[in-house]
């Protein structure tokens, strides 16, 4: 599973150069959307800060400092991913989260590890071209709008004119252009918009791929038939019909892409995977075992890690964009290890982690930090939700206190599933608000102790939470 990092587009801190930001500055970016894991910020954050240091050593020397990849150790719900995605984020790096329970090795039907160097290719071309499009975006507006003056208004044909009416010619083309102006006026000043015009664009959606399942080095490459037989599938254009505030954003991608170089976006986001790319791959402990030797099925698993050796130390994968060399690829990797531990990893995947990092339980502490601290916590959203309907939803202090109280009370008597516990609890504590919504005669809310008793209590008093628990 890729993910694309999405919520705040444009952190300011990306806007500033990463050559400023220091280790201290980056744990402090990262304090605001995690609660505590110090110890795993810091680990994170010299990782990243080495990658700076890197890119101003001589070529010489910095092919030979590699990135010291990370093990988090720690049980779920208490930010191992998060803290991966944010750094990624602040870096504007590629970035990938993927389960490591999805790999098979070569022989077995399941997935191929070299996959998730694909996917983060993948990425990268998409957040290449994005930022391509933007660096394009305002010659591509303007030609936008000239294509829509010539529909609007197409141009005279002067050709083939007298002498004689050589003067006439001259004052109809200044008429025109008058004209001209005019329309652009009310164009921009968005008249025009419910216009209907015809235009021609590029068709979409019609690139034919094959995908090969099965084949080592060929599973999910998707090889693009365009791409193999060139001109054979040459792209279509359909005349469309539409007004034109809905036509603009169909003529802007199509003159976006006729700006960029896709060639030249292709090798920079290659080069973007290779110098500051990030894989985290979760649940590695999953993988964790020994070879038996007695026909178990887990057999696999130990040849899952023998698979993961090449790539994590650094080799060659073939992509559909070409070679991306993974030796200065970032890889993080996680896992709760209730059952396994670290050490039944095999030993030369071992020594391809160095740095070790066990991330702390929660403790009541934290759980209420994690309610009101984070920019994006879980309170801040429910209050956005129902504003948008006009209720004021309140918390006061006791009710946060209550809440994470019970929280590391059910963790503690049932499955430890960390904040995700919050998750669960302030669902069924706003029930019956989210439900009635805009119909509630009572715009202001508000959410006390007594309230969160009145609403929790049975959790506590029933074992089970059959219907509760994640």
């Amino acid at each position: 599973m890729a993910i694309y990092l999405g919520g705040e587009t444009k952190p300011a801190l990306i806007k500033r150069n990463l050559d400023d930001l220091t280790p201290r500055q980056i744990v402090a970016e990262l304090d605001k959307y995690v609660v505590g894991q110090t110890d795993a910020k810091k680990a994170v954050a010299v990782a990243l800060r080495n990658r700076i240091r890197r890119q101003k050593l001589p070529p010489e020397i910095a092919e030979d400092v590699l990135p010291k990849n990370i093990l988090m150790i720690g049980t779920t719900g208490v930010g191992k991913t998060e803290i991966a995605r944010r750094l990624a984020r602040l870096a504007n790096s590629p970035f990938i989260k993927i389960e490591a329970s999805k790999f098979t090795e070569v022989g077995y039907v399941g997935r191929d590890v070299e996959s998730m160097v694909r996917e983060l290719t993948d990425v990268a071309v998409d957040m290449t071209k994005q930022a391509a499009f933007e660096d394009v975006l305002i010659r591509a507006e303007e030609n936008v709008e000239e294509k829509l003056l010539d529909i609007l208004l197409p141009p005279s044909n002067l050709h083939y004119q007298t002498q004689e009416k050589e003067t006439d010619g001259t004052t109809e083309g200044n008429t025109q252009n008058r004209t001209r102006e005019k329309l652009r006026e009310q164009l921009r000043r968005g008249d025009l918009d419910d216009r209907l015009i015809d235009f021609d664009a590029q068709e979409r959606g019609g690139n034919a791929t094959i995908d090969f399942v099965g084949g080592q080095g060929m599973e999910e490459m998707g090889v693009n038939l365009k791409d193999m037989f060139g001109n054979l599938f040459p792209s279509k254009t359909v005349r469309k019909k539409m007004k034109i505030a809905e036509a603009r954003s169909y003529m802007l991608r199509d003159e976006q892409e006729s700006l960029v170089d896709m060639e030249q976006i292709t090798r920079n986001a290659i080069e973007k995977v290779q110098s500051s790319g990030i894989i985290f791959l979760d649940e590695i402990d999953k993988i964790a075992g020994r070879e038996s030797g007695g026909g178990n099925p887990d057999v696999s698993r130990e040849g899952v890690q023998r698979d993961l050796l090449p790539i994590v130390e650094g080799t060659n994968v073939n992509t559909r964009n070409g070679m991306v060399n993974t030796e200065h690829i970032l890889f993080i990797a996680a896992g709760a290890f209730h059952v396994a531990k670290p050490s039944d990893l095999i030993p030369e995947l071992q020594g391809r982690f160095p740095i070790r990092v066990e991330l702390e339980s929660l403790t009541i502490d934290d759980l209420k930090r994690i309610l009101t601290q984070p920019k994006n916590s879980l309170i801040k959203q429910y209050q956005a939700l129902l504003k948008t309907e006009g209720i004021e939803l309140t918390f006061t202090g006791d009710a946060i206190d209550r809440l994470a109280e019970m929280a590391e009370e059910i963790n503690r008597s049932t499955e430890n599933i960390g904040a995700r516990r919050l998750h669960t609890l302030l669902e069924k504590l706003l029930e019956e608000i989210s439900f009635m919504g805009s119909e509630l005669e009572e715009k202001n809310q508000v959410i006390d102790a007594n309230y969160v008793e009145k609403r929790l209590s049975t959790l506590i008093k029933d074992q089970n939470l059959r219907q509760y628990v994640l």
